[in-house]
């Protein structure tokens, strides 16, 4: 026997863990899944089972949010008799709602936007119209516009060196002239209805309503020389200094005259 063969020998044991260690209960979260799943199958059958075509029907519009309103009852028995007030016949029983409704709002929202598109279009063709010629463009700084809420204003003003009018009358000046012509050729693109309104400057020398009035039914006037139906021209109003655009309230710039396309339906 040589000398190594007195070494003691080691026996390793080698610890087997069954079912992959901590691993092990995976297949129990799947069998809740399935006994989870079989539960609610079952459910589903038992209701389609116990309850009638008009409870499931309302079952079905709960679980359906892009539904508007139910084609029928919920089939409760409560004080509508399963009845909702959002139901189709509930609705057209009350004279309100229901496809009818709902197509007259969809086609009203449709009209309007595009009343407002044209007037925006109108708009565009009105500005673009300065480039015709220097006196047109020097004209044009006199001119400004804006889409309100009441429809498409069109704007003339003052400027120190260039008035609308001749000093405290409502005789219109040559630019006044021009550029009324200019609005009345643009406008028949359209066929909305026209409010005139006059504005001016506080501290004028004559009653500031009387020519406020004066003007606009001078400007009025001018729109129906150059070409727009009277029909068309629905109100003519002044407001005297009582709404100044800017301050002071005498500054020039308020003394103005709008021409308002109004939107379909005002």
């Amino acid at each position: 026997m040589t000398e190594g063969s007195n070494r003691p020998i080691i026996i390793k044991r080698k610890k087997v863990i069954a079912g992959g260690g901590h691993h092990g209960g995976a297949w129990k979260v799947a069998y809740a899944d399935f006994v989870t799943a079989m539960m609610a199958f079952f459910m589903l059958m038992w209701l389609l089972n116990a309850t009638t075509e008009q409870q499931r029907a309302g079952i079905a519009d709960y679980f359906s949010p892009t539904i508007p309103f139910s084609q029928l009852s919920g089939g409760g028995e409560g004080t509508l008799s399963g009845d909702s007030l959002q139901t189709l016949d509930t609705l057209l029983a009350m004279g309100t709602g229901g496809i009818a409704e709902l197509e007259a709002g969809q086609a009203a929202g449709i009209a309007a936007a595009a009343d407002m598109q044209a007037l925006r279009d109108l708009e565009s063709a009105l500005l673009g119209l300065g480039g015709e010629s220097m006196e047109l463009e020097n004209a044009m700084r006199q001119l400004v516009t804006r889409m309100t809420d009441e429809g498409l204003v069109i704007e003339l003003f003052d400027l120190p060196d260039a008035p609308l009018f001749v000093d405290l009358t409502a005789r219109p000046q040559p630019v006044t002239v021009e550029l009324i012509t200019l609005i009345s050729r643009v406008i028949r693109l359209v066929s909305n209805d026209i409010a005139v309104v006059g504005h001016v400057a506080a501290e004028q020398g004559q009653s500031p309503w009387d020519l406020s009035m004066d003007r606009a039914g001078q400007t009025r006037a001018m729109l129906q020389v150059t070409g727009t139906t009277p029909e068309r021209i629905v109100r003519t109003t002044g407001t005297a200094d009582r709404k100044p655009i800017v301050s002071p309230d005498d500054a020039i710039r308020n003394n103005r005259v709008q021409i308002i396309l109004l939107r379909s339906g005002l």
